[in-house]
């Protein structure tokens, strides 16, 4: 094998000296254009590359190979004349054509893999633009980006934080952005109508895990006031909020009003996971109806809405007296001493659901083979960020830590964002544990958009009154189905294998319904099969109950 860059030192290339009008003397004619004649070729190049990322295979791949080889040859030729000179004749370009001729370029190789070349895929568009919440979640998109995963897939992505998730779900829906980091509810509640309504889809789960729960420290020493046990420097957990219904209790009485608690958006994972934490120690986290889309009805705990990033400041100010949220916000309380995390969501609902890559679903059809090509690049991108070492050592966190503090990511310290990404959890000072699985991009099947945890979310909503009506069990899957699209990423995760970057046992297998196996998982023991959305739903002490006919319709 000769490549170009052992051109210079073969006989091949020696030939090309040979050549009338090629000397050594030093008043030579430059074989270079001008420089507005040069960067007019390079822009025009340039619009070509672009116009030309298409699907090359077979004889074309071939024939570009030659082609290439042939334009770098007499590249090197311009070089050779640059760097040696030219007689006073000069050298037209016949002449380096002609000298290129003279030279055997069959064993040269071009330093390219023509397996990636061969999956690009026809995009229908390749400039993007993304938007994502400061959250260490994020980071799929962002490794995606930072790796060159999209740039594999021909594909130029800008990332773009959002203050809120409305207005992240706003400007998707109005197209702004073309796709997103979402809650794993917001397709779903966007859907279904609950709040906008908008359909949106998702062929990418971004992960499993992920959040806290985090109190103040004067409700965390009520808590063990009320729990002596909670007083070790290790306390046993998962704890529940058995201790904090005395205080709940307490303020409601005295002051009249719900015991303040925020939570990130109505739809999202950390409403229905501090909900089911609550209501699991009978406290009752109130109920949506039509007239109140807040969902303080009956409420013993009022859960206002909170943007990540304000969660610790609004804590530090006592106008919540604690929170559900996503990293590193949790550990931010802990590192600036202004609160204890109670619990963790693997506790409450072990490798739950938690944000998914949603588009419109107008998006994703007018962009079939872009999609695609997206879900090819956060594939990677999740497989690289749960890469272990042997011993099971998770090997990129450190860098991805690293970049995610960055200001244009989640921007927070590094200490504060690498506890819970490089595999351990701080409840405390005293009560650091380790928890590998915390943050799962990739394994467990955790990027696979499953239609049972799309069930899940749906159950919740009705559970609390988001879905006014009662619905039978079929609506639940046709729903689902409807919103989560496997088959997109499967055709993603099938090319991916065909050149090698996959391996077909890291995803479901061809013949899996889209079901989670049935669980009890939970911090209430309670089981989840997602076959049976009715039972479910009533299997709750707080919550709606449904007619149980319709779980057979």
């Amino acid at each position: 094998m000769l490549t170009v860059s052992a051109l210079f030192s073969t006989d091949s290339f020696l030939m090309l000296f040979r050549v009338p009008g090629f000397c050594l003397e030093s008043q030579s004619v430059p074989l270079i254009s001008t420089e507005s004649e040069s960067n007019s070729r390079s822009e025009s190049a340039g619009t070509r590359q672009t116009a030309s990322s298409r699907t090359t295979s077979g004889s074309a791949w071939k024939k570009a190979i030659r082609t290439t080889n042939k334009l770098m040859l007499l590249g090197c030729v311009a070089l050779a004349a640059v760097f040696t000179g030219c007689a006073d004749s000069g050298v037209s370009l016949e002449d380096l054509e002609a000298a290129a001729a003279k030279v055997d370029i069959s064993k040269i190789e071009v330093d390219v893999n023509p397996t990636e070349s061969a999956a690009m895929l026809d995009l229908e568009k390749s400039d993007l633009t993304f938007g994502f919440i400061k959250l260490t979640d994020c980071a799929p998109l962002v490794i995606a980006k930072e790796k060159g995963y999209f740039d594999d897939e021909g594909l130029n992505v800008t990332l773009e934080t959002q203050s809120n998730w409305k207005i992240l779900l706003d400007n998707v829906i109005n197209g702004q952005l073309d796709g997103a980091h979402m809650l794993a509810g917001q397709p779903i509640g966007a859907t279904i109508g609950v709040g906008t309504k908008s359909p949106i889809v998702t062929a990418y789960s971004l992960d499993y895990n992920g959040n806290g729960i985090t109190v103040s420290n004067e409700v965390w020493a009520q808590m063990q006031e009320n729990d002596p046990e909670l007083k070790s420097p290790t306390p046993k957990h998962p704890i529940s909020a058995a201790s904090l219904k005395p205080i709940v209790e307490d303020y409601l009485q005295d002051a009249g009003e719900p015991f303040p608690m925020g939570m990130v958006f109505p739809v999202s994972t950390h409403n229905y996971e501090i909900r089911y934490w609550l209501a699991a120690s009978g406290i009752h986290p109130g109920m949506y109806t039509e007239s109140d889309i807040k969902g303080f009805t009956d409420a013993q705990v009022k859960l206002s809405t909170v943007p990540p990033p304000q969660m610790p400041q609004n804590l530090e100010a006592d106008i919540v007296k604690g929170y559900c949220v996503g990293e590193p916000w949790n550990q931010k309380a802990v590192v600036t001493g202004i609160g204890v995390p109670v619990t963790t969501n693997y506790d409450i609902w072990k490798n739950n659901p938690e944000k998914v890559f949603g588009v419109t679903g107008e998006w994703a059809e007018k962009n079939p083979q872009t999609h695609l090509a997206v879900i090819k690049a956060l594939i990677r991108a999740g497989k690289w960020l749960d890469a272990t070492d042997d011993s099971g050592k998770l090997v990129n966190r450190e860098e991805a830590v690293e970049i995610l503090s960055r200001k244009d990511y989640v921007g927070a310290e590094k200490e504060v964002i690498g506890n819970s990404m490089m595999g351990t959890f701080v409840f405390q000072s005293t009560d650091v544990r380790e928890m590998p699985d915390f943050n799962v991009f990739f394994k467990h099947e955790a990027s696979y958009p499953h239609y049972s945890d799309a069930i899940w979310f749906l159950t919740q909503m009705r559970r609390w009154g988001q879905i006014t009506e009662s619905k039978p069990a079929s609506w639940y899957a046709e729903t689902a189905k409807k919103i989560y699209k496997p088959e997109i990423y499967r055709q993603a995760a099938e090319l991916l294998i065909s050149e090698g970057k996959l391996d077909p046992n890291e995803i479901p297998a061809p013949d899996y319904d889209g079901y989670r196996a049935v669980t009890t998982e939970f911090i209430d023991g309670n089981k989840y099969d997602a076959k049976d959305p009715i039972g479910y739903i009533n299997s709750f002490e707080i919550g709606n109950k449904d007619d149980e006919s319709l779980a057979k319709k």
